[in-house]
């Protein structure tokens, strides 16, 4: 910006801001950004409805209480519907300020889908919808509004790469790559179980050894990149799944270090013991898929807003268990009646034939001899289907609500990676 005073005011709908110069550059919101590259008032006037030289004052005929929220985000990080306005006019209001939908919060993207699918809005793109101000850009213009310069821009971009698959070509080919890793990882970790295994390996250690080495690698790196670009690095090492991922990680650096000091891993004791059970938390690496298959996102997505279900369920389960675990134990064992079955010895083995029974699996190797016994176990499996079946209703409509959800929004990075190509 070659003109003005160094404290530039926005007036947003009659309400103003005031910013210095160095913040307007740095603006995470692009059309306020874009204002620092302006030369002339002519071009300040085509991102803006005003402008004010003397006091150097920015006028946008906009809605002022969603700018307000707007703002919020700017500050806090989380955006949210404001509330009694719709959700297409704050979508809208995001659009003109340059936010997509994917800055919402999970719970206000969820509402937008909805709403976008109710009025038939969802086979459109974001591209699609054109807010007042922006239709009357030049192509130069338009270059200059996808061409993000900055730090952070370019990390935000590295981070969707990363972490959103279906952000972008280049997202969906390193995601074919990562796929491909965790499969050939998969592979090794389930050969190396077999008993001709340690033979193969002996005859072929050099290219074992180069696969492992190979495929740890590109999993050191990428967890690497995804912590650098992460917006909150604390945040990140608390996600359950990054965590699995260094714990896996971990043991095969380990062994690296302890056979370079002459330390081999078998004769360890609980050393060597402990490293293979974490070398065995690789199968963990499958979680990954759920990254790239929408299947695994909807359960895992289910799973998380049916916390309370599923504890009602375990409560249920847990409660039923102990009382017909008491009373099996009395009725084969404890009435000392010359029947005694020495399997309901106690009641903790008693829980044993319980849980299989109300979960109808029935192993058959335990099972009741007396009277009492058997028209008690006819009660835990009637018992067992119907409160089982209590919360399977409220799962399943969340299962179907997460997986429309899903499915919009991966319609959506579809369209916007098909944009991206056809650019």
């Amino acid at each position: 910006m070659k003109f003005g005073k160094s404290i530039c005011v926005l007036n947003v709908g009659g309400t103003r801001y005031a910013f210095s110069r160095e913040v307007i550059r740095d603006f995470p919101l692009r059309r306020v950004s874009r204002l620092h590259a302006c030369a002339t008032e002519k071009e300040v006037l085509e991102l803006c409805d005003d402008y004010d030289r003397d006091r150097n004052e920015f006028f946008f005929d906009r809605h002022a209480q969603a700018f307000v929220f707007i703002m919020l985000y700017v500050r806090s990080g989380k955006l949210r519907f404001v509330p009694g306005v719709c959700e297409l006019s704050f979508y809208t209001e995001m659009l003109y300020w340059g936010l997509e939908s994917a800055h919402l919060d999970s719970c206000c993207q969820k509402r937008l889908d909805d709403r976008m699918s109710e009025i038939g809005l969802d086979s459109l793109s974001e591209g699609d919808i054109r807010v007042s101000g922006d239709e009357s850009q030049s192509p130069s213009e338009s270059v200059q509004r996808t061409a993000l310069t900055g730090r952070a821009r370019w990390l935000e971009k590295m981070r969707k790469t990363f972490e959103e698959p279906n952000s972008s070509l280049a997202a969906q080919l390193l995601a074919s790559v990562s796929v491909i890793f965790v499969i050939v990882s998969m592979i090794m970790l389930c050969a190396s179980t077999l008993p001709d295994w340690d033979t193969a390996k002996r005859n072929t250690v050099e290219e074992h050894r180069i696969v492992e080495a190979v495929c740890i690698g590109w999993f050191t790196a990428e967890c690497i990149v995804r912590f650098l670009v992460a917006r909150d690095k604390w945040d990140f090492l608390r996600r359950p799944l990054n965590i699995i991922d260094v714990i896996a990680i971990t043991p095969y650096y380990v062994t690296m270090a302890m056979a370079g000091a002459g330390m081999p891993g078998a004769g360890l004791g609980v050393a060597g013991v402990i490293l293979r059970v974490l070398r065995m938390m690789r199968v963990f690496w499958l979680m990954k898929l759920a990254r790239h298959f929408l299947g695994l996102q909807t359960l895992g997505l289910t799973l998380r807003r049916c916390y309370r279900e599923m504890v009602m369920l375990m409560v249920f389960v847990c409660v039923a268990m102990a009382i017909y675990s008491a009373l099996a134990q009395l009725l084969e064992h404890g009435l000392d009646m010359g029947t005694q079955n020495h399997d309901y010895a106690s009641i903790p083995a008693a829980a044993w034939w319980v849980i299989i029974s109300m979960t109808t699996v029935g192993y058959g190797d335990v099972y009741p001899v007396t009277i009492g016994g058997r028209v008690l176990g006819g009660m835990c499996v009637v018992s067992g289907i119907v409160l089982l079946a209590l919360p399977i209703t409220f799962i399943y409509h969340s299962f179907v609500q997460c997986y429309h959800e899903l499915k919009l929004r991966s319609a959506r990075y579809a369209r916007s990676l098909s944009s991206e190509m056809l650019q």
